[in-house]
């Protein structure tokens, strides 16, 4: 698990995305058409959602990009992250690049998705040779855990073109937690709806059940990678996955795995704050899905202003974010890495930010 000597920030996938990109700019594409290449490699399955909506400064076109390791999993842990940085109308305020607003974020992601998929894709092979690992021990069953994918979101649309308000703001969000709300599953043929829905959501609470039933927690990442970090419990229904990664911090601290800050000792704080923060988390909170918002709060000294930068960030920081992910994602998921299967391991290269 020692981590890369990168000598910056910049040389992993932040490097891609680290630029202005504003929703509907040349360079939003060019970082979609990034995100979009890593997961190519990767082999899962994407979801590029566009549409149009009217903003304060017109007709704005919007791209969600989603990606899920197995689109045939009745369940998903959905994680998620904004990958548009804020409109500027001049120069040189239009020259931000938003570091943890949410570059840090999407790169995070990123390597996630490149740590997770051989432990995904050897549990897949597992199950298909029709050996899965049992834990008696444990009470785990590979194949329930299996029944729950991991699906990557990078929100477009997420900052206001003026002020935030309900109607200039996380516009991929809105749109895509209407689309889901609408888009009833397909039931097969001699499948009842009550036998169907026990392999979805144990929330679920409609008769017929749509996209968003398959989603058992949203976990969003916003304002992070800087060298300080303070992050709170919002909903009492997710108070047990925030302290799942509290307890991933702790153990990687307590080990020696993670370099520490002075003063940045314990990022999660045991003061909760009930009621949360406007964010691409609250269509999909209004319509029942149990959310972790990881933000940090209060917000860094260089929100939305052009010192939002590389410099911004901290690499010890970022690499300590990145290995809390890996940890918090494979217990949740059941994954081990002991049980990765000899020839499934992917050959790190040096444009990531994956810490082996």
């Amino acid at each position: 698990m020692d981590p890369p000597q990168w000598t910056s920030v910049t040389d992993g996938h932040l490097g891609k995305l680290m630029i202005p990109r504003a929703s509907g700019s040349k360079n939003n594409t060019l970082v979609q058409n990034y995100i979009s290449s890593v997961y190519q490699k990767l082999n899962w399955h994407e979801e590029k959602v566009s549409f149009t909506s009217a903003t304060p400064i017109g007709e704005v076109d919007f791209t969600n990009l989603i990606y899920t390791f197995d689109p045939e999993a009745p369940r998903k842990l959905v994680v998620a992250a904004h990958f548009d940085s804020k409109w500027f109308p001049d120069y040189p305020a239009n020259q931000f690049i938003g570091a943890t607003d949410s570059a840090a974020p999407c790169a995070l992601l990123l390597a996630l998705s490149e740590y997770l998929t051989p432990l995904l894709t050897s549990r897949s092979r597992r199950l298909a040779s029709g050996q899965p690992i049992l834990r008696p021990n444990l009470e785990f069953d590979e194949e329930d855990a299996a029944a729950t994918t991991l699906q990557i979101i990078f929100f477009d649309g997420e900052e206001a073109f003026h002020d935030w308000t309900d109607k200039d703001s996380i516009y991929g969000a809105r749109w895509l937690a209407e689309e889901w709300s609408n888009t009833y599953l397909d039931i097969r043929p001699g499948d009842s709806v009550s036998g169907y829905g026990r392999n979805l959501a144990p929330r679920r609470q409609s008769p017929i059940p749509t996209q968003l039933d398959t989603i058992d927690h949203l976990v969003l990442l916003d304002l992070i990678g800087n060298s300080h970090s303070s992050i709170h419990s919002f909903f009492r229904e997710t108070d047990w996955l925030f302290d799942m990664m509290a307890r991933a911090d702790n153990h990687l601290r307590q080990e020696g795995l993670v370099q520490i800050e002075p003063g940045e000792e314990t990022w999660f704080k045991s003061e909760r704050r009930w009621g949360g923060i406007g964010d691409d988390h609250v269509p999909f909170l209004e319509k029942g899905i149990p959310i972790l918002h990881i933000i940090s709060t209060p917000f860094p000294k260089v929100w939305h202003t052009l010192g939002d930068d590389a410099s911004a960030l901290s690499l010890s920081a970022l690499q300590r974010w990145n290995r809390i992910l890996r940890v918090f994602v494979c217990e949740y998921m059941g994954l081990f890495p002991e049980d990765v299967q000899n020839g499934t391991k992917q050959k790190r290269v040096r444009d990531d930010l994956v810490l082996e």
